[in-house]
């Protein structure tokens, strides 16, 4: 029986903002930007949750249900800073720690009890030690594997502490609605109702034969969690899956020339980044936005693997062009990289261009100067505006 822990930070972002600035502590505190901004919440601290605000909310919208509210503009390189102070303190339990973002991840301590202790105890301890190193709560889940573990973190925030044994792997889950289920959502929830499917309990009366003749892939899916088998292993070293930037415009516009220089910064932001980190990717994502708040997403997948927002931007910009920039007036754009490798495990082309060789040695000076004097330190002259 392996032994997992899901560990996920109590609204991370506005806890560390409590940490860094006393005064804000106890009050609601909304992380994303100034309240008359056409941007959305990163997230919040548990006293603005009490006035309905959460994740991805506009902060227009957030600001008219708390106006006495705390806005902040987030702070990424503090936030990563302590991430980084957590992932270290995870890793003198096991080296097996699967973060799957800056505020949450997996453990598999299956092989650290003998050392450390039962599962439980183990978890104890490191909320304990994040309580009183870093001054920041968390929630974690035990259970045998990794669904369990995320749906137990979940379910007494903040502060949770929920273990669930093997034996009671189904009495526990059987009272729980459906929605709990990971992967299922609201269109998958209204698609069950129909179903006369409330409960994971109801799922557990269901043949797989039943489910997978109505529901096809879907159906085994439930299958398996509702009875809360899950055999996918805590894997190590997938810290970072991709690395985007994204924008919310005051106002909407069409203006090519604003986007394409809009679109540029994202992109240099992005290649800044995977170069600080030492990591290339392969696949360029563009997300649009438009006034109606339809988002369109595309996707290239690149030949060869790149850090260079020159590459970066070509490939958004003609994905943009392929889709007639949204076609309607924009609110929103973004881009990202994923299919991410480190720079020294890619695939070299056989034969280098000198272009390239150049290239980086420009990077790598541009960096080396925005890493001095600043971001806006240096900038091309066609994007000035």
């Amino acid at each position: 029986m392996r032994r997992i822990i899901h560990l996920d930070m109590d609204a991370f972002f506005a806890a560390i903002e409590q940490l860094d600035n006393p005064s804000y502590r106890g009050k609601p505190v909304i992380v994303g930007g100034s309240p008359h901004a056409r941007g959305v919440v990163s997230t919040c601290s548990y006293e603005a949750r009490k006035y309905g605000i959460h994740s991805a909310m506009p902060l227009r919208e957030a600001a008219r249900r708390c106006p006495h509210g705390i806005f902040v503009p987030g702070r990424m390189q503090r936030y990563q800073e302590v991430s980084a102070a957590i992932m270290q303190l995870l890793r003198e339990y096991t080296p097996l720690v699967e973060p799957l973002s800056c505020d949450e991840a997996f453990l598999d301590v299956t092989g650290s009890e003998q050392l450390f202790g039962p599962a439980e105890a183990i978890a104890r301890q490191i909320v304990d030690r994040i309580a009183s190193e870093l001054k920041l709560s968390a929630s974690v889940g035990v259970a045998p594997n990794k669904f369990l573990a995320k749906l137990a973190s979940d379910l007494k925030k903040p502060r949770g502490f929920v273990v669930i044994g093997e034996e009671e792997v189904l009495s526990f889950l059987a009272p729980l609605p459906i929605a709990r289920i990971w992967g299922v959502g609201p269109k998958t929830t209204a698609q069950l109702k129909k179903m006369g499917l409330k409960t994971i309990g109801d799922l557990q009366e269901l043949s797989l034969t039943y489910l997978r003749d109505n529901l096809g892939d879907l159906g085994i899916h439930l299958y398996h969690l509702a009875r809360g088998i899950d055999d996918r292993p805590v894997e190590p070293g997938q810290t970072v899956k991709s690395i985007g930037h994204e924008t919310t415009f005051q106002e909407d516009t069409a203006d090519r020339e604003f986007l394409e220089g809009i679109l540029w910064r994202l992109s240099e932001k992005v290649a800044r980044r995977l170069r600080r980190q030492g990591l290339v990717g392969k696949v360029i994502t563009l997300k649009m936005r438009d006034q109606d708040f339809q988002t369109v997403t595309r996707r290239s997948t690149l030949y060869q693997a790149t850090d260079f927002e020159e590459v970066i931007f070509q490939t958004a910009r003609q994905l943009a062009e392929e889709n007639a920039w949204g076609r309607k007036p924009l609110r929103l754009i973004g881009v990202s990289v994923s299919g991410l490798q480190t720079r020294e495990n890619s695939q070299e082309p056989l034969f280098a261009a000198a272009d390239d060789e150049d290239l980086r040695s420009l990077h790598q000076t541009l960096d080396r100067i925005r890493d001095r004097f600043g971001e806006t330190a240096i900038t091309r002259a066609r994007f000035l505006k």
